[in-house]
């Protein structure tokens, strides 16, 4: 299970190692107000795209399990990235008069690896910053390049989130479902997680229904999930505790339906699905800028600096298939909505 959570923080971790010549963290040095819009405009695919593969791939069934009987599945979703969403319009971003020299666009997490086109100039004024040596300086300059996308290292440009998942059938043709794993990681990242569910079989309301392969349910299911990144490891700016926290939670509520034979099953849903996510750029990062006219550097230290929001939501609608071997199972399905979701796994199933 370990091993699926790592497949899943890593996504999170190449938002922060794009193959970024400077690291991102050097999209400081445009101040903390442009900072902030380039960074959300950079993550923000990464981020819908977690939304939407966590929420998917609770079901392959509407048919509840019966009392005590349960299954253990093994999936993937992935949250294909619309090319829209590559790259990302820089003046659209109304960046302050001290980005001096910028790029027209630039790719954003789910874009191209052209990192080197995306160079950005940084000129301070002089005695403009009182956050350096007091108000007092010469006019001040600084060079970055934002990161590239991760594009090619993303299988069909999808944001990819493992589910391992345990549903337990309940009385009243109800069915729990769990998917938790504990903190782990390695020392730069770690990350964990918590999602449950209950589907509820309403089969039986719409009368001798209930005879036929046909079985309707009702679901709802919410997920957590926490990630905590050292950014000072490989940090390209001096300071210290540097490191960023990462927190999504999503719900889904959907009605189900399933045909239901021997060897195959055909099932489908429609729902809504919503989330949110926040990510927060912790300790102090001591910038350096050069003085245009030449000299020493001047230094200016940011202390906690980004704390950034991004949300999804939208309608959802599921069609899937299910290979049934025995107690086990085969499954795929294919969710259309904002960011289309594949989801395919496995089930070991006892009834």
């Amino acid at each position: 299970m370990k091993k699926y959570i790592l497949i899943f923080i890593s996504v999170f971790t190449l938002t922060f190692n794009a193959k970024a010549q400077d690291g991102l963290e050097s999209i400081l040095l445009s101040g903390v107000d442009d900072a902030a819009k380039l960074t959300e405009a950079y993550i923000n695919p990464a981020m819908k795209g977690l939304i939407y593969s966590m929420n998917g791939g609770w079901y392959h069934t509407a048919k509840v399990h019966k009392t005590l009987g349960f299954d253990i599945t093994i999936g993937l979703n992935a949250s294909v990235v619309p090319s829209s969403d590559e790259i990302f319009n820089v003046a659209a971003l109304n960046l302050s008069s001290n980005v001096t020299d910028n790029p027209t666009t630039s790719p954003t997490v789910a874009g191209l690896d052209n990192a080197l086109t995306n160079g950005f100039t940084i000129t301070i004024p002089a005695n403009s910053d009182p956050a350096i040596n007091g108000g007092v300086h010469p006019a001040l300059e600084a060079k970055f390049t934002m990161p590239g996308g991760v594009k090619d290292d993303l299988p069909l440009n999808a944001v990819p989130a493992p589910a391992v998942q345990f549903n337990l059938g309940l009385p009243f043709k109800m069915e729990a479902m769990l998917r938790m794993v504990p903190k782990v990681g390695s020392d730069d990242v770690k990350g964990q997680l918590l999602g449950i569910g209950l589907k509820k079989e309403i089969t039986s309301w719409f009368g001798p229904m209930d005879k036929t392969p046909l079985h309707v349910s009702l679901l709802a299911a919410y997920t957590s999930m926490n990630v905590d990144y050292d950014i000072q490891n490989g940090s390209s700016i001096n300071g210290s505790g540097q490191n960023a926290e990462f927190k999504l939670t999503s719900y889904t509520v959907e009605a189900i339906a399933s045909l239901n034979f021997p060897f195959i099953n055909i099932f489908g849903g429609f729902g809504y699905n919503s989330g949110d996510s926040t990510l927060k750029m912790n300790g102090t990062y001591n910038l350096e800028y050069t003085p245009v006219a030449g000299g020493p550097s001047s230094t200016k230290t940011l202390t906690n600096p980004l704390n950034l929001g991004f949300d999804a939501s939208g309608f959802k609608t599921t069609l899937g298939a299910r290979i049934s071997l025995g107690f086990f199972k085969i499954f795929g399905s294919y969710t259309l909505q904002d960011y289309n979701t594949i989801n395919a796994g496995i089930a070991f199933s006892i009834r």
